[in-house]
């Protein structure tokens, strides 16, 4: 992968309570950290970081320039505002282009499923994201699994049957299950022909049973 995505940063002396105020005035408030890296706080504008940040994998490379000194990074974390959504805070991991890392890469669905129709089935995904190790230029953005295979109920997709060539490890069980057909009809009793459920039968302990 290419570090073509770039964000430019200063690092910030401001913390505590006064990091609010910043928010305010268009700032959004970052760390670096790494394992040759001591971490340290960092700047950058909320609306630039937003809308680049916004398209990028926690798996994607990026070049943060902070200060005029670049370092190829990870966003590992970012914290939005819960109800307004926009970007609180941003964890970047410093990485060496030449250590292998461990991350996760979310899954994306491809293709249709022929049990859908056939089986009146829906795919459950049982892992939406996947634990890898690789060199950080060989990390992909997500990871493809094609639903083509599923046929009809309980055909399932393991990890076992993902390949993804010889320079990204996949750190799962073989057999561990990302997606599977299953009956999209609940399993739930139906209520009685006239469209009442049954009454659940009540056991009530009298004073006469007390005393008994």
């Amino acid at each position: 992968m290419s570090t073509e995505t770039i964000l430019n940063a200063t690092q910030r002396t401001v913390i505590g309570k006064q990091v609010k105020a910043m928010r305010r005035i268009g700032k959004l408030p970052a760390v670096v950290f790494g394992k040759h890296v001591t971490a340290f706080p960092i700047t950058l504008d909320l609306r630039d970081a937003t809308l680049i940040l916004r398209g990028v994998a926690s798996s994607q490379l990026i070049k943060l320039v902070v200060d005029g000194n670049p370092y190829t990074v990870l966003a590992r974390e970012k914290q939005y505002h819960t109800l307004k959504g926009y970007l609180m805070h941003v964890d970047f991991q410093a990485v060496s282009m030449d250590e292998k890392l461990v991350t996760k890469v979310p899954v994306r669905l491809v293709g249709v499923a022929p049990a859908i129709k056939a089986f009146d089935a829906m795919v459950m995904t049982e892992l939406d994201e996947l634990e890898i190790e690789a060199f950080p230029g060989d990390l992909p953005e997500y990871i493809e699994i094609n639903i083509s295979s599923l046929e009809k109920l309980g055909d399932s997709i393991n990890v076992g049957s993902i390949s993804l060539g010889n320079k990204v490890e996949i750190r799962h069980e073989a057999d561990e299950v990302i997606v599977i057909a299953i009956s999209a009809v609940s399993d739930q009793p139906m209520d009685d022909a006239d469209g009442s459920a049954a009454e659940p039968e009540v056991i009530t302990k009298g004073k006469k049973d007390e005393e008994d």
